[in-house]
């Protein structure tokens, strides 16, 4: 039997700011099919506002439309597919947008996260069974985003896209770990492969570049460069163990960092999603060093570098999705790490919202006023 709850939706991508006069997100009343055999309908309890929602909204990337946003999330457990043996009604889970077939290349390779049957449903706004359970009171579809919709009252999603974890831990602040950290914690930890040591830049300081930050000092690295555009961001990052901070506008940015780091930095991580900071990054790290990124910048954007001095330098640029994470191996592992104080992301949290606030919400993420707010729909 179908529900009916209140959801966030975007319809047009081509409003301008500020959000809260525009409205690209209009909260309306959905409607919810039953999940199918291998899903689940979830009450969500929270909802991370990430860079990544926000480049749906100003059309930077495109999703198909109407589209149910949100992809960072937690929530309860309410109802089980026929198929689904391993969760129980009542668990607490954490979304994370990348369920896997098992079936595919990728996935019998062990990389779940780059899943192909996922990136072709993800891309077609469906569930990994096909299709969609969300429609507005007119019966018309309304898009999954990435899987998950979960700035909504409830969802229903794969079996795969959640992660059951502890009922000890705060469910609202459990919503960071289903993007947030596993994309800056895993680009440190997984990508990146950081020992006791080394020197690591992270460049860009919103809320998956300060997981960076946080990854870096749980790997052990000695020297952590925070690079930013806004120095208002400096001293969270300092806080949570950034050794040196430098803004990226400055001319001699690129100059002062090779000097400190003497040639440069063994891993240069790109958390911003953009080309100049992807500049940046290749042009400090050292001779051997690497460049990785997880950042998404805009649909079509370009980066190049100089071939020769890939070779010479014998220099690596790699692609980081979701921190290269397994999902059910390392969010039970954050999370434990969080519960002993050695990744504390609540640090980043700058306030709970409602629907209410949820376009003005955006206004203040993309003006950089706030690391991470969290949507609370069933408040």
């Amino acid at each position: 039997m179908s529900i009916r709850c209140k959801a966030a939706v975007i319809r047009d991508n081509t409003l301008s700011e500020p959000y809260k006069t525009s409205k690209p997100l209009s909260i309306e009343e959905i409607k919810i099919s039953p999940p199918l055999e291998n899903e689940i309908l979830v009450k969500v309890m929270g909802a991370g506002l990430c860079h990544s929602d926000l480049s749906i909204i100003n059309g930077s990337r495109i999703m198909p439309l109407p589209l149910v946003i949100g992809h960072e999330g937690s929530g309860e457990v309410v109802e089980l597919g026929s198929a689904v043996k391993d969760i129980k009604v009542g668990d607490h889970v954490a979304f994370q947008f990348s369920p896997s077939c098992g079936r595919c290349r990728r996935c019998l390779e062990g990389r779940p996260q780059v899943c192909e049957l996922a990136a072709a449903t993800k891309g077609k706004g469906e569930l990994m069974s096909g299709g969609s359970r969300l429609s507005d009171l007119d019966g018309n579809i309304l898009n999954h985003h990435t899987g998950i919709s979960c700035m909504s009252q409830y969802n229903v999603v794969d079996r795969g896209s959640v992660v059951v974890i502890d009922k000890s831990i705060n469910i609202e602040d459990a919503a960071l770990f289903g993007c947030a950290v596993m994309t800056g914690v895993g680009a440190v930890i997984n990508t990146a492969r950081i020992r006791p040591g080394d020197t690591v830049a992270i460049i860009g300081l919103g809320g998956v570049g300060l997981n960076g930050i946080i990854g870096a000092k749980l790997a052990g690295a000695e020297t952590i460069v925070a690079i930013d555009i806004d120095p208002s961001k400096f001293d969270r990052a300092k806080e949570l163990g950034a050794t040196h901070c430098f803004d990226s506008r400055k001319n001699d940015c690129i100059e002062a960092i090779r000097d400190l780091t003497n040639g440069g930095v063994d891993y240069a991580i790109d958390l911003a999603g953009a080309i100049s900071a992807m500049n940046t990054a290749y042009q400090i790290i050292r001779y051997g060093g690497s460049v990785v990124t997880a950042g998404l910048s805009p649909i079509n954007t370009q980066f190049s570098f100089n071939h020769s001095d890939l070779v010479a330098q014998e220099k690596s640029i790699l692609g980081s999705y979701m921190g290269s994470c397994v999902p059910v191996r390392d969010v039970p592992r954050f999370l434990n790490l969080y519960l002993q104080g050695r990744l504390p992301v609540d640090k980043l949290i700058d306030g709970k919202i409602t629907f209410d606030n949820l376009n003005e919400g955006f206004d203040k993420l993309s003006k950089g006023e706030v690391v991470r707010q969290i949507l609370t729909p069933n408040s």
